[in-house]
């Protein structure tokens, strides 16, 4: 019922709001993106535990939409050009930091001392090397170095954001709950449908060369969408042998559906 309700909803956004524009896709993307949270969101419910959800990854994820949102919610640089970019973006952004933020404060209230043992990967330097390299290979869309610089650590932290939880994986068995791994296979999805429109709009970003004639901020973009599919590579082919072979509603055992 979950797709179902975000197919629908995003067929109308693209055909009703966008008219078709192929900017909507990156409407769709956060879209995909706040799905995965709901997913999350409703495991928590149906369960009445938050066990197996990295706190850590949700916090790089509340960083990374609330960098996004100092820029879309009054410039234009990074916003779809089509009607989407008006409202939707932003107001599904907004319901993410919303959702990220009551799950985060539900496991808080939950964990136990060995959750939060096994939750142990370091996320500080991940924000802080994000930040830097944000401010290194910032594009200019925006036309204000601070908000260009927090737009790209945003998509830095984002891109990095599941190791958290991938490392909360391998602590734990490597055994993921079904919602958890459409959660995670919602944001690999998303990612790959925000890097097409970057790849097709690249000739549009533009940024202040470190090298002259040389566009560092696109691929600094690309890269980051490149990289967080690759961090998923192993547990993607795991996910869709499992939804082949039991369905969408059974766990994953990466163990077992990984080829190493």
């Amino acid at each position: 019922m979950a797709y179902l309700l975000f197919i629908s909803c995003g067929w109308v956004v693209y055909h009703f709001v966008a008219n078709g524009e192929f900017s909507a896709i990156l409407t769709l993307a956060v879209m995909l993106q706040c799905l995965g949270f709901a997913l999350l969101g409703l495991q928590v419910l149906l369960s009445g535990t938050s066990r197996g959800i990295s706190a850590r990854a949700l916090g790089l994820d509340a960083f990374a939409l609330c960098f996004r949102l100092s820029s879309t919610l009054w410039l234009n640089g990074y916003l779809p050009v089509d009607a989407t970019g008006d409202h939707i973006f932003q107001a599904v952004d907004i319901i993410s930091v919303v959702l990220v933020l009551s799950l985060l404060h539900r496991i808080l209230t939950d964990r136990t001392k060995e959750d939060s043992e096994a939750d142990s990967f370091h996320i500080f330097p991940v924000i802080v090397g994000c930040i830097l390299l944000g401010s290194l290979f910032h594009a200019d869309m925006n036309n204000r170095p601070i908000f260009d610089t927090l737009w790209m650590a945003g998509l830095f932290i984002s891109a990095l954001a599941v190791m958290p939880q991938l490392w909360l994986i391998s602590k734990t068995g490597g055994k993921v709950e079904a919602l958890t791994a459409h959660y995670i296979a919602a944001m690999a999805a998303s990612r790959a449908m925000s890097g097409i429109f970057m790849w097709y709009a690249r000739g549009d970003i533009t940024c202040e060369p470190l090298v002259a004639g040389y566009n560092h901020a696109i691929w600094a973009i690309l890269g980051a969408h490149t990289l967080h599919i690759l961090l998923l590579g192993d547990f993607s082919l795991a996910y869709f042998r499992a939804v082949m072979k039991t369905g969408l509603a059974a766990p994953i055992d990466l163990h077992e559906d990984c080829i190493v």
